[in-house]
C-alpha cells in the first residue's frame, strides 16, 4: 500500500505546442476528477464515465488519454512525485557530507509524500485486494519504490551502523505511509511532529 519514490524524471525538450498544452490540461482535469471519485467513493465502484462527467470530457477522451482506470493510478502516482519536491530533497540528502543531515532530509522527503498522498495509499491498498488492474500497478509502484529508494539508502550506508541490504530494508519499513497515517491521521500528529519524530528515529537506528 505504499507507493514508491524518486522515479526518473522526464524534462521536456522543446516548448510545448498548444495542441499540447490542451492535450496536458485535458490529462489534468481528468487525473483530478479521477482523484476526487476514487477518495469519495473507492476506486472499484468509480467507472470511467464517471470520470468523464466530473472532469467534463467524453469518455472516449479518458480512454484515448489512459486506456483504463490503472493508467489513471499510474498518473496519479507520477503527479505525486512531482509536487511533493520529494525527488529533489533526496538529490539534496544525497549531496550532503553529514549523515544525519542527510536523514533529516530524507525524513523531510517522506512526510512531503505522505503529506500529499498519504490517503491515495489507502485507496489503492482497497483497489488492489478486487482489482487486478490496481494490484498490477500497485505491484509496479512496490517495485519501483523497493528499487530506487533501496539503492539510494544502500548508497548511504558506509555510514551506517549496519550493512546496506539490512539498511535499505529497515528504511522502507519506517517510511511506510501506514506509519504516517497511523500517527497522523489516526491519532492527532501534525505533519512536522511525524517528520521529527522520523528523523530523530532514522538517526538513532542507522548512524553509529
Amino acid at each position: 500500500m505504499v507507493i514508491l519514490l524518486l522515479m526518473p524524471d522526464s524534462n521536456a525538450t522543446f516548448p510545448l505546442t498548444h495542441r499540447q498544452r490542451q492535450a496536458r490540461a485535458t490529462r489534468e482535469l481528468i487525473v483530478q476528477a479521477a482523484t476526487d471519485l476514487f477518495l469519495e467513493g473507492g476506486y472499484s465502484t468509480t467507472t470511467m464515465d464517471a470520470i468523464a462527467a466530473r472532469a467534463g470530457v467524453a469518455v472516449s477522451t479518458v480512454y484515448n488519454a489512459f486506456t483504463n482506470k490503472r493508467g489513471i493510478l499510474k498518473a496519479i502516482r507520477e503527479g505525486w512525485h512531482q509536487t511533493s519536491g520529494q525527488r529533489d530533497l533526496y538529490r539534496l540528502a544525497g549531496q550532503q557530507a553529514d549523515p544525519a543531515r542527510r536523514l533529516e532530509l530524507a525524513a523531510q522527503a517522506t512526510r512531503r509524500q505522505w503529506e500529499s498522498g498519504a490517503r491515495m495509499m489507502a485507496v489503492y491498498s482497497v483497489a488492489a485486494a478486487s482489482d487486478p488492474e490496481a494490484a498490477a500497478e500497485l505491484r509496479e509502484a512496490l517495485a519501483g519504490r523497493r528499487s530506487t529508494v533501496g539503492a539510494t539508502i544502500r548508497s548511504w550506508a558506509g555510514d551506517f551502523r549496519m550493512p546496506p541490504e539490512r539498511a535499505a530494508a529497515l528504511y522502507l519499513a519506517l517510511t511506510r505511509a501506514e506509519v504516517y497515517l497511523e500517527l497522523v491521521a489516526e491519532q492527532g500528529w501534525t505533519p512536522a511532529e511525524y517528520e521529527a519524530w522520523l528523523a530523530s528515529l532514522l538517526k538513532s537506528q542507522f548512524l553509529r
